[in-house]
């Protein structure tokens, strides 16, 4: 089902009442917020992706990274994941899937939370992904709402994964660009968000499968703003470019761009395959945040000293036109 048929399907079932649900999914957050007290609240996600790369053990790593980034993404700290596996025991051995849960294992162990379990089923190709539960303080939640005009926007790692993965099936992509993709996406997002913790998020997301238009996006409609991005200031990983300029693309694309095509618009001349970088789906993605202007060099300038040196403020949030969502620059 494509994002458009989903997005009507849960609204059109009935509102959930109970007022310890502080996100739930009317709206397109990263993960379910339920409040157990004053002080605690659960953070829940649940995410699967297919085998970007032919290696288990950096499959699961790269699957655990991706669903723990949605805790990281709502301002929570993950405390016990369930390893959901799909798997052709038929057609792979079983120091295939060993290698796909301890690859996820480094990773959970990596955020600071334990493996507690899981579920395998039958499938056709392997699938991977985790139930991760964590805990946030509920006046400390981060969600896709709440940017406010004048903000900053703030980003956390570069994109192009979904392009480069395609394009290394023909043979298009230079190692070394390759291996620096990996390492971006087997890369945490926990630090980011500690740092980010110091400083006063008014709204956060990860980009994932989206893309970067089709998170702004959510972020935009849910802070009843538009978003200005700078596209000189977004950080794109090695050749992903120089890859859609040769034509490459990726089956989700098109879904994507369907998704912001009435609600973007571009005020310089851009071709057609340099857009694309910006509905590019991605996995384990950056975080992006808006933040009162006066910190956003301050919270840069702390995520570089940290090592995440690609961190760039990329943009701005405005009151919304009446025109478009986003207005690249």
């Amino acid at each position: 089902m494509s994002p458009v048929g989903l997005g009507e399907l849960l609204a059109s079932l009935p509102k959930n009442e109970d007022p310890n649900l502080l996100v739930g999914f009317s709206t397109s957050d990263d993960a379910a917020v339920y409040r157990l007290s004053g002080e605690t609240a659960l953070v829940m996600t649940a995410d699967i992706i297919t085998p970007p790369v032919d290696d288990p053990h950096l499959f699961g790593q790269i699957a655990a990274a991706n669903a723990l980034s949605d805790v990281f993404a709502m301002g929570g700290k993950p405390l016990a994941c369930l390893n959901l596996i799909g798997f052709p025991a038929d057609k792979l051995g079983p120091e295939v899937l060993h290698g796909m849960v301890a690859g996820a294992l480094t990773k959970v162990t990596e955020a600071g939370a334990v493996l507690a379990g899981g579920h395998t089923t039958e499938d056709e190709e392997p699938k991977m992904g985790l139930s991760v539960t964590g805990v946030v303080h509920p006046d400390k939640v981060w969600t896709n709402a709440g940017a406010q005009p004048g903000d900053a926007l703030v980003m956390t790692k570069p994109i192009g994964s979904g392009v480069l993965f395609n394009a290394n099936l023909k043979g298009w992509v230079s190692t070394e660009a390759l291996d620096t993709c990996i390492a971006w996406i087997t890369t945490l997002n926990k630090r980011a968000a500690e740092i980010m913790s110091g400083f006063e998020i008014h709204a956060a997301t990860d980009i994932t499968g989206f893309g970067l238009a089709g998170h702004c996006l959510e972020v935009a409609e849910g802070s009843e703003a538009s978003l200005r991005i700078d596209i000189d200031a977004i950080p794109v990983m090695d050749e992903a470019l120089a890859v859609y300029q040769r034509g490459m693309t990726t089956g989700v694309n098109a879904v994507n761009r369907q998704l912001v095509e009435s609600k973007w618009r571009f005020e310089r001349e851009l071709p057609f395959w340099h857009q694309e970088i910006f509905i590019d789906p991605q996995t384990s993605g950056p975080l992006l945040a808006a933040v009162p202007p006066e910190q956003a060099d301050d919270l840069v300038a702390a995520l570089q000293d940290s090592g995440i040196e690609v961190a760039r403020r990329v943009g701005t949030v405005e009151p919304f036109d009446g025109r478009s969502r986003l207005i690249f620059e």
